[in-house]
């Protein structure tokens, strides 16, 4: 049996056993999987994915997601009851909801494509623009077929879903930092319609902007009263 956390899978993959297969690797390592390993199915959905014949195969996306990994063997070679007791005595917490909130910008990367590179500035201060796509296309003096190639082949995305990522991502700051109603929010990243916005959320976190901005939130809140607490003292 073999087991791998967070970066790990990248060794899995390199032995040639994760092909045809379901894997999970932390979210910045994506790309590095798909694209020196064909045929590796990446669930970043998933922070346990069990694979291979028999399921000998164990991975862990996240680097805190090797608790979940820790916790599965215990219960699968010793007992669930075990499994139970251990995480009581941790503290630790099974990261159902995957990897897929977690995930950031880190997608967004910028490329040595002068004239898509341009328009990327451009975006990153006009996202909220009513159809920002078509103002890139104009930005880049391309006719529109060729932008999109081009954008796609530069960016690793559509021009629209770097749209809708980069705008996510605002959106994502927001509900960590302010307490605007969930609709004010849709309109100041772009969104006239809130519950597109809301679906388009859920479907690329895993959450709701509600439950976001209560995970989150109050996380960042914490984080930073402790903060301030260590300064004054």
């Amino acid at each position: 049996m073999l087991a791998s956390a967070c970066s790990g899978a990248v060794l899995l993959g390199e032995a040639g056993l994760l092909v045809n297969c379901d894997a999970t690797i932390h979210w910045g390592y994506v790309a590095t999987l798909t694209h020196n390993y064909p045929g590796v199915r990446v669930r970043v959905d998933r922070s346990l994915v069990l694979s291979g014949e028999a399921q000998r195969i164990v991975m862990a996306g996240g680097g805190s997601s090797w608790q979940d990994l820790a916790l599965y063997l215990i219960a699968r070679f010793v007992g669930l009851k075990e499994a139970m007791e251990v995480a009581k005595v941790y503290m630790l917490q099974w990261h159902d909801m995957g990897q897929q909130p977690f995930a950031s910008l880190v997608s967004l990367r910028q490329t040595a494509d002068v004239v898509i590179n341009k328009c990327q500035h451009w975006l990153a201060m006009n996202y909220k623009t009513h159809t920002p796509v078509a103002a890139m296309v104009a930005l880049s003096g391309l006719p529109e077929r060729s932008f999109i190639r081009r954008f796609t082949k530069a960016a690793g995305m559509t021009p629209l879903n770097y749209v809708h990522a980069l705008r996510l991502e605002e959106a994502k700051q927001m509900l960590e930092t302010t307490d605007l109603p969930i609709e004010a929010v849709a309109n100041e990243v772009g969104y006239e319609d809130a519950s597109f916005f809301g679906r388009l959320f859920r479907r690329e976190t895993s959450l709701t902007p509600g439950h976001y901005r209560l995970r989150f939130g109050s996380l960042r809140r914490t984080l930073e009263h402790k903060h301030g607490d260590m300064r004054r003292s």
